[in-house]
């Protein structure tokens, strides 16, 4: 029997997406092209394989019955074709798509960039909104190359790797009056504090540790960004508690200073976590040794 190999990834594109159009722009191709290649499919399957519905489209049982040996196969067939091709990253040409969390992007994207512009310059990064929500992100789907931060309950088909942990500290404002060079259990929960709520599981990890010290902490503002911080705490006593690589940047502003935190809080994981279908590509396999380089000399350099 003779078929379309090309056929298998727009099978696996319907399936993780659910619907015609987002499949089609995943793979670059119109929508009647990929339409084409569906009726292909069904004539050589003798299935529908997928059905409309009012918000997309679902597969069939066979459908789900064929999806993982189709999606084993695929990934076995990269693997033999990706290692046997080398990565040259001076001269590559080549887009990544990163989800990290507002953590990451502002403690080790700017590391990334730099590093990434010294050593492949035509290779170019693409960040995308890092949340709740995994399958979001298109990590899931294999569009996104990978996210980085905290990552809860993965599904089977997402290599989870840990990179680094960071702690937390306090940052009050230089002149602050009632605050020296250490913050007394009291009087960490005499303050009024400034939170952060960035998208993601970092917030449960904050409070969290509070919790298990049983340490207070009266919220007068919470912002969505930790850029929004320094402004917050130059201007009023308020205090804030923030993970150690945030509070090193904040080391420079002359309005703030940072202290340890009245007890210990403990750590928190940074985490990457990509697609199993990227394992062994030798461009991802690079860009992941580039970060987990970057991340140990950022753990390193800590006070």
């Amino acid at each position: 029997m003779r078929y379309d190999l090309n056929l298998l990834p727009v099978f696996l594109a319907l399936m993780e997406e659910r619907s015609v159009t987002r499949a089609a722009a995943r793979l670059g191709i119109t929508q009647p092209a990929l339409s084409n290649s569906l009726n292909r499919l069904r004539e050589t399957l003798r299935d529908p394989l997928f059905i409309r519905e009012r918000y997309g489209i679902k597969p069939t049982q066979l459908a789900e019955e064929i999806a993982p040996t189709i999606e084993a196969a695929l990934a076995q067939m990269d693997d033999l074709i990706l290692n046997q091709q080398e990565f040259q990253p001076a001269n590559a040409e080549r887009l990544f798509t990163l989800a990290p969390n507002s953590y990451v992007e502002l403690v080790l994207m700017p590391a990334l960039v730099a590093r990434t512009r010294e050593r492949a310059p035509g290779v170019k990064l693409r960040m995308t909104a890092f949340g709740n929500d995994l399958a979001e992100t298109g990590v899931i789907s294999g569009t996104t190359a990978m996210v980085l931060g905290r990552v809860v309950d993965p599904p089977d088909n997402l290599v989870v790797q840990h990179l680094m942990d960071d702690g937390l500290a306090c940052v009050v404002r230089k002149d602050h009056p009632g605050i020296r060079d250490r913050i007394s259990r009291e009087q960490y929960e005499m303050l009024k504090h400034v939170n952060v709520l960035p998208p993601g599981r970092l917030r449960a990890g904050v409070f969290q540790a509070l919790g298990q010290q049983n340490l207070k902490r009266e919220v007068a503002v919470s912002v969505t960004h930790f850029l929004a911080v320094p402004e917050m705490l130059a201007v009023t006593d308020y205090c804030a508690t923030l993970p150690k690589l945030v509070c090193r940047s904040l080391e420079r502003d002359p309005r703030l200073k940072v202290l340890p935190t009245p007890v210990d809080l403990g750590t928190f994981p940074v985490e990457m976590c990509w697609h199993v279908r990227y394992r062994h590509d030798p461009a991802h396999r690079w860009l992941r040794s580039m970060i987990g380089e970057l991340a140990k000399e950022m753990t390193a350099e800590a006070p």
